[in-house]
């Protein structure tokens, strides 16, 4: 019988477990920073020091370098789409659809994976706030903003309480052919920009869990990866909604005091970094961190609790997985039909 989740290490090592604390407490400082300071979209607050701090064990220049491109870049992006073609859907869509394809080789090619991933995870949350009625694209844009260099922030600092004991092996890239280059590029462009579509068309603006879920299952960029990618974020966002709703019964007519808010989150980050350290990538650990970054510095607030949140967000993602992988799925058959997009082993 398989284990439901692949694990690729037994123990975590002590510059793991100091990546763990780095997660917790890094996530868990966003989301007080972001209450105390009465900061709209607290889930960017939340969500950016866990993808920075979860993603990569390291922090140095060019990370940070990466850190910051895509603050500009996305910025830009939301303006120009937005801002200029807000009520032209045609070519707002193409911008979209070009955008995605630029980040999407970019993390095809491997150098500025962390520059792509970034880029497309936050401009598809502020193109879906962007969406509302009642946005204010400057609010938007501003925040994103705030958010970004308060994450450094609080990733030097928690490189400085938490720092490593013992040197990291510099991850290698290995090399890829062009026709493999183009079969991720075409494949998760075409489906992200299909979300794109399906969220706007539809106007599913309490939909933000589901559309960054349809595109992390992206991340693997083909049909291979995709498939044990969706599996993972299911399950772990299964779990993530889970342990939402068990902080707030534990909480119940508390869950407004925000240092017991916090503590139930910070537990719940370090179990959940735990996991994700063990299975030595993006899968349900990191499903589940994300959820819970979501949940918490989103949709918590004094007037509206976790449960209909949690329901909601949990039929949305697995209708959302479930369509993205079988697009997925439909998009690796007709190009590897063409020589020039084949994906080669």
């Amino acid at each position: 019988m398989k284990p439901i989740l692949l694990m690729s290490k037994r123990q975590l090592d002590a510059n793991d477990v100091r990546q763990c604390l780095r997660i917790a407490f890094g996530g868990t400082l966003g989301f007080v920073l972001c209450k105390l300071m009465g900061w709209n979209y607290g889930a960017f607050f939340v969500v950016q020091p866990i993808l920075l701090l979860g993603m990569v064990p390291t922090l140095n220049g060019h990370i940070m370098r990466q850190f910051i491109a895509n603050m500009l870049v996305v910025t830009l992006s939301v303006l120009v789409v937005q801002g200029l073609f807000g009520d032209k859907p045609v070519p707002m869509t193409l911008l979209v659809a070009g955008m995605f394809a630029m980040l999407f080789l970019r993390m095809s090619r491997g150098a500025h994976f962390l520059f792509g991933a970034m880029s497309i995870v936050n401009m598809s949350m502020q193109l879906h706030f962007a969406s509302y009625p009642t946005a204010d694209i400057g609010d938007i844009v501003a925040s994103n903003i705030v958010s970004v260099f308060t994450t450094l922030g609080i990733a030097m600092l928690m490189h400085v309480l938490f720092a490593d004991v013992a040197p990291r092996q510099p991850r290698q890239m290995p090399s890829k052919p062009l026709t493999n280059q183009r079969h991720e590029v075409i494949l998760a462009t075409t489906v992200a920009t299909l979300s794109y579509i399906v969220f706007q068309v539809f106007n599913l603006q309490s939909g933000l869990s589901a559309q960054v879920a349809s595109i992390l299952v992206l991340f693997p960029l083909n049909w291979k990866g995709a498939g044990p990618a969706g599996w993972n974020r299911a399950l772990g966002t299964l779990v993530g909604c889970n342990v939402g709703l068990l902080v707030q019964f534990v909480l119940m007519d508390h869950f407004d005091v925000l240092p017991f808010v916090a503590a139930g989150l910070w537990v719940s980050l370090m179990l959940f970094a735990r996991i994700h350290l063990l299975e030595g990538g993006t899968g349900a650990g990191f499903a589940a961190l994300t959820t819970m970054s979501i949940l918490f510095g989103q949709y918590l607030s004094p007037r509206q609790d976790l449960f209909y949140s949690d329901l909601y967000r949990f039929w949305s993602l697995s209708v959302a997985v479930l369509l993205s992988l079988t697009a997925v799925y439909l998009m690796h058959l007709l190009l590897n039909r063409f020589a020039a997009t084949r994906l080669q082993a």
